[in-house]
């Protein structure tokens, strides 16, 4: 048997990275009675750091407006640092794209329900992504192939 190192996925560090609120139409716009629309965007990024060491960050936009003025705007990065050593590389992808993605995004929406809630709003829950979806969206959108159909 050949002397293969074992697996390592540790978690090193989970942490807010950039969060911001803007309110530019308040307290004006606050008076209104007109129901707001809401934008959510969200991405991953993943970084190599160090040798076997990742950052993966996700993010949100959180935009509501009334008709063309904005009520709130929230601009959230949630990262985590993750140790992963002697993974066979096509593994890789998955597991930065997928795994390390779903321990960060809890963290994320908690922190923007929290802002908004706190810049006096009711709180807007982002909702459970499947990132193994939007992973092989991503990835048939690289390739150049159209992108599967997602069903949840």
């Amino acid at each position: 048997m050949a002397d293969t190192p074992d697996p390592v996925f540790q978690i090193q560090r989970v942490y807010l990275k950039d969060l911001s609120l803007e309110q530019p139409n308040s307290p004006a716009i606050l008076l209104e009675q007109e129901q707001p629309t809401v934008d959510i965007q969200l991405g991953v990024d993943a970084q190599p750091v160090a040798d076997g060491i990742f950052e993966i960050t996700v993010s949100a936009t959180v935009q509501t407006k009334v008709q063309d003025r904005t009520v709130f705007l929230v601009e959230a990065k949630q990262a985590g640092i993750f140790e992963i050593r002697n993974l066979p590389e096509d593994q890789m992808g998955a597991i930065l794209g997928i795994a390390c993605p779903q321990i960060v995004y809890p963290y994320l929406r908690g922190n923007v329900a929290d802002v908004i809630q706190r810049g006096g709003f009711p709180p807007v829950h982002l909702a459970e992504i499947n990132f193994q979806a939007m992973y092989e969206q991503q990835q048939a959108a690289a390739a150049g192939q159209p992108s599967p159909i997602v069903t949840q």
